[in-house]
């Protein structure tokens, strides 16, 4: 497939080392508009650090980034994190109650053009399969898997254009992953870049990398 469009996100030649153990080396990404690329690759193989590449909670040793054509840098890190959202495996999602959570992250001054998308959280909420009554439960009382799922729909509802999951479903049953997956395979206007290893992934993304010695391995 041919591209003439800026990518979204640009990985060149990153090398990271930490101390003698070599976690990148050469590792290269293009990720177009709209595309979903799932990595994979044993523990401990760099994929976190990827993402934390990409977040500038890491820089490489050598290597560069770019976000939507803009280089990321210590003066361009906090301006390109708005185009990103990211869910960790375990999300900190703070204290107080669910719904709490929600309006307090409207109401931060970068996010109030969008407020309105508030307006979506009960048809989200009803589409990956989590209970009403969760909104008004305290966010510590949430098991794993809903607070991941609480974590995938407010990242939605901000908007950002790159969207960055880090087993960001390891504590789903199946019918949860399948919802969610099933959800983001036809979100066209999403970037999506997952790691994990669940098979319902598989079926959502369109391409498949693996990591190896450092570097990314197209999958056939």
């Amino acid at each position: 497939m041919k591209y003439d469009t800026v990518p979204d996100i640009e990985m060149n030649s990153l090398f990271l080392s930490f101390g003698s153990k070599k976690v990148l080396d050469h590792f290269s990404l293009l990720v177009y508009p709209g595309r979903k690329v799932l990595i994979r690759g044993r523990s401990g193989a760099g994929k976190t650090s990827v993402f934390n590449c990409l977040l500038g909670f890491i820089r490489p040793q050598r290597g560069e980034i770019f976000i939507q054509g803009k280089k990321l840098s210590p003066s361009s890190i906090w301006k390109i994190r708005q185009q990103l959202a990211f869910v960790p495996q375990e999300p900190d999602l703070g204290s107080g109650k669910v719904r709490e959570l929600f309006e307090r992250a409207f109401s931060y001054k970068a996010n109030r053009h969008i407020s309105g998308n508030l307006g979506k959280l009960q048809h989200m909420w009803d589409l990956f399969l989590l209970d009403t009554t969760l909104l008004e439960k305290d966010i510590r009382s949430l098991s794993g898997g809903e607070k991941q799922r609480t974590a995938i729909v407010l990242a939605l509802l901000l908007v950002r254009p790159v969207l960055l999951l880090d087993e960001a479903s390891s504590g789903l049953d199946r019918d949860s992953k399948k919802a969610i997956s099933d959800y983001l395979e036809y979100r066209n206007d999403l970037t999506i870049l997952a790691i994990s290893h669940d098979e319902e992934w598989a079926g959502c993304c369109d391409l498949g990398i693996d990591l190896l010695d450092g570097k990314a391995v197209t999958r056939a």
